[in-house]
């Protein structure tokens, strides 16, 4: 490594900012900036950049920080854990995980088909996930209460609410299809909410305009090209995909979405319904002509053949800022599958005094096809993914390729905890002592078989992890053990302490634990996978659950049935519960709620590409905001700017920094310190942050530093070829600073890892000498540059 640039051989040439942009968790704009009095200079209550008071208006005053640059903090904590609703997103979470395997595909050029193939397998796993979410409100709402409880006396007598419904009662709304109808109000509810939720926020975010230029862009679109082009003589400049000004601007496909998953939520309702009120008419004696149910059946058929096509629709428009809106789609499509459900509802309720409910509805069959439909398309998807790493492969890439299946393999098992979660604990409270399915004893019939085998399989899932945790504990600590001379070697201690020792070695062994989770992700997706399919088998097998299928095959056989079945039982629900919990909690307590925002910065980071229900990408307002700030102020002031990001906003800073244009980025230098950038999304998003993408930062950025410590859990090095010239990674830096006590540190230094990595000297000499390698301010040429530039030459290029 050359030797570090020294802070003082910086010398001012002119104005110059350093933006700072601050991590997960968020900080107040007082902590960033070192000063308890702070000014808003531009944005608003949830996104907004600071000064300290005394440096309002600092650029008509340069000589007054010849020692420094002018501090700005860009603070959008508020984006992820700004008010207590926010915390209510937990319950999205299937949907969020999802949506983070469509980024996840492997990088590849000129595979556009294969490409855009990956995309709709994707945004069809999506769908199915709002489908299954939607049958188990209809599986509690109408199978287990309406149908279920309400028609059998011994469990309605218990629930004076349900005497309205109740058969004991024989009033007006005691006939099965009335019932059924006025239960549908609890999922058609719920899909409202979710469609004026993602409405919401797609006003707040996906509809907030980003920055345009000038600069021309290549022909190829949307999904199909990902990696960043070297300028080739004559040729336009190939923009990586988060460079493009599109990227950041979701507002048509979220539309799109929105209203095609609104549609399926409401045709699984009207289903639901309606199917149930068919299958009776076509039996003898029905007052109702079987030829209405027929064509319901129809009709409901067509509308979700229009629901898939518009989900397989091409996803994103890139190029450019894409204001047009499929109003035929988002206006027709949602409508005529809430006229459907009306007409459904009266449907149902014609009078047929014959009918009688007994046994349960044909959940079992929506949650297998359901189920085996995931699985299917989870395994296509690995196929897919596989074939696209084959063709450009990474060795640092998640699992060669394979990232994006296992993380939606896991989006499906955590749909499935969640719906099987609150099916399972509904039908427990509404058969009393009784366990629901088990036979003697029980009330009602309870949940679909299929959901106690997929609750048995959660306890056996966790039993196959055991080992390799144990194993990568026994692991940490024998290299732990092996890290303790190499760090007092590195101290240079004549009288090293052994418990200092170790616990620097253990610090650094723990991070490394980072690097271990794929293999961890792997096995749990792989393992669920199996256990899935046979958990389908199983349930269509036997039509019975798992405690009463093994009845005959011994003891031990029988007990351990009986043991999964339970303890997954009341694992799901527990799960369930534990997610409204944190979510009242953080409704409450400000720092909980800061703690669930950060499962939001890293999950968030993306655009709804996926599930338009998902939580919203707060990077399209963060983004925006960071580019145009830097355009602006570069713009007016010829200076200099140093953008500073740090752990999650270091990600944002270089997404910003790809979106400038020419006559900015020239002005511009990056500084990441403990950055997942290559650690986390180089090797979890390949496409958008791989090694090509992030070479091609390298190339267009004037200069870039990136600080990191082995201590560090997420941030690391960015790993790039950076060829002739300046390095980018600076590390590992000493952490802790000294190991004991001396002159300069009479007290003992904190072991940092994430954390204040602005407290190192090295931050300070760094960034000097960013500053030093940007280009002189020149009076004379200010006029002559426009804030639009053709191509990138070599002034966007790094220095040395």
């Amino acid at each position: 490594m050359p030797p570090a640039p020294k802070a003082e051989a910086a010398q001012s040439s002119g104005v110059a900012l350093e933006l700072l942009v601050h991590g997960v968790g968020g900080t107040t704009p007082q902590e960033m900036l070192g000063d308890p009095r702070t000014t808003r200079i531009t944005g608003d209550a949830t996104a907004a950049v600071h000064r300290r008071t005394e440096d309002v208006g600092a650029e008509h005053h340069p000589e007054r920080h010849r020692d420094g640059p002018i501090a700005e903090a860009y603070c959008w904590s508020n984006l992820t854990s700004g008010n207590g609703s926010r915390a209510l997103w937990l319950l999205l979470l299937p949907f969020m995980v999802v949506n983070l395997a469509h980024w996840m595909r492997p990088a590849a050029q000129g595979r556009k088909r294969t490409v855009r193939l990956y995309g709709v397998l994707v945004r069809l796993l999506a769908l199915s996930l709002t489908v299954l979410l939607t049958a188990a409100v209809c599986e509690v709402a109408l199978d287990l209460v309406a149908w279920q409880c309400a028609g059998t006396p011994e469990c309605s007598v218990q629930r004076s609410w349900l005497g309205f419904l109740s058969t004991r009662q024989d009033g007006w709304f005691a006939q099965p299809g009335r019932r059924l109808a006025v239960a549908a109000l609890v999922p058609a509810a719920l899909v409202g909410l979710l469609w004026y939720l993602s409405n919401r926020t797609w006003t707040a975010y996906e509809s907030q305009r980003s920055l345009t230029w000038d600069e021309p862009d290549s022909a190829e679109t949307d999904e199909e090209a990902d990696t960043d082009v070297a300028a080739q003589s004559g040729a336009p400049v190939v923009r990586p995909a988060l460079g493009r000004p599109g990227f950041w601007y979701g507002r048509r496909l979220v539309a799109r979405l929105r209203a095609a998953h609104t549609a399926a939520g409401l045709l699984m309702v009207a289903a639901a319904v309606g199917s149930t009120a068919a299958r009776h008419d076509r039996a003898a004696g029905s007052p109702v002509p079987p030829v209405i149910g027929a064509l319901f059946e129809s009709a409901l058929a067509l509308c979700g053949l229009v629901v898939v096509a518009v989900v397989c629709h091409r996803g994103r428009s890139e190029r450019r800022l894409d204001n047009r809106l499929d109003r035929a789609v988002t206006t027709f499509l949602p409508g005529a599958a809430l006229a459907l459900l009306l007409g459904t509802v009266v449907y149902a309720g014609w009078s047929r005094p014959d009918w009688v409910s007994s046994g349960a509805l044909s959940g079992e069959a929506v949650f297998r096809t359901l189920a085996l439909g995931q699985g299917l398309l989870v395994s296509v998807l690995a196929v897919v993914a596989l074939s696209l790493y084959r063709r450009a492969p990474e060795p640092r890439t998640t699992l060669h390729g394979l990232g994006g299946p296992a993380v939606a393999m896991l989006a499906c098992a955590l749909g499935g905890v969640m719906t099987g979660g609150i099916a399972q604990r509904v039908a427990d409270w509404l058969d009393g002592p009784g366990t629901p399915g088990m036979g003697a004893g029980a009330d009602i019939e309870g949940p679909p078989v299929l959901l106690s085998w997929q609750a048995s399989v959660i306890p056996v899932l966790l039993l196959l992890l055991l080992p390799p945790v144990i194993w990568l504990a026994v692991r940490t600590v024998r290299r732990a053990r092996r890290l303790g001379p190499a760090v007092e070697a590195e101290y240079e201690e004549r009288h090293p302490e052994p418990g200092r020792t170790r616990r620097i070695a253990r610090t650094r062994a723990t991070a490394a634990l980072t690097d271990s989770a794929p293999g961890i992700l792997g096995l749990l997706s792989a393992a669920t996978l199996l256990l899935g399919a046979g958990a389908v088998t199983g349930s269509w097998l036997t039509g019975e659950v798992p405690g009463l299928a093994t009845d005959g095959t011994g003891p031990f056989v029988e007990s351990v049935a009986e043991t999964a079945q339970s303890t997954g039982s009341w694992m799901t629900g527990f799960g369930v519960i534990l997610l409204v919990t944190w979510g009242r909690r953080a409704y409450r307590d400000v720092s909980a709620r800061r703690t669930i925002g950060i499962l939001w910065d890293v999950g968030t980071f993306w655009p709804r590409a996926a599930h338009p229900f998902a939580p919203p990408c707060y990077a399209e307002r963060a983004v925006p905001d960071l580019s145009s700030r830097m355009c602006a102020w570069t713009g007016r002031t010829r200076g200099r700017l140093v953008i500073s990001g740090h752990s999650q906003g270091s990600v944002l800073a270089a997404a910003a920094v790809w979106q400038l244009p020419d006559s900015a980025r020239r002005r511009v230098a990056l500084l990441t310190y403990g950055s997942p950038i290559e650690r986390l999304y180089g090797r979890w998003f390949p496409a958008y942050f791989g090694r090509v993408p992030l070479e091609g930062l390298h190339r267009s950025v004037h200069c870039w530093r990136n600080l990191w410590r082995s201590t560090d859990p997420i941030g690391g090095p960015v790993r790039i070829d950076e060829g002739p010239g300046h390095e980018v990674d600076r590390g590992p830096l000493k952490d802790p600073l000294v190991y004991g006590r001396t002159a300069e540190h009479p007290l003992p230094e904190p072991i940092l890892g994430h954390s204040d990595y602005q407290a190192d000297p090295v931050f300070a000499v760094e960034r000097a000498a960013l500053l030093e390698r940007l280009e002189p301010v020149v009076p004379q040429q200010a006029g002559a540059e426009g804030r639009g530039s053709t191509a990138q030459g070599s002034a966007g290029r790094s220095s040395g």
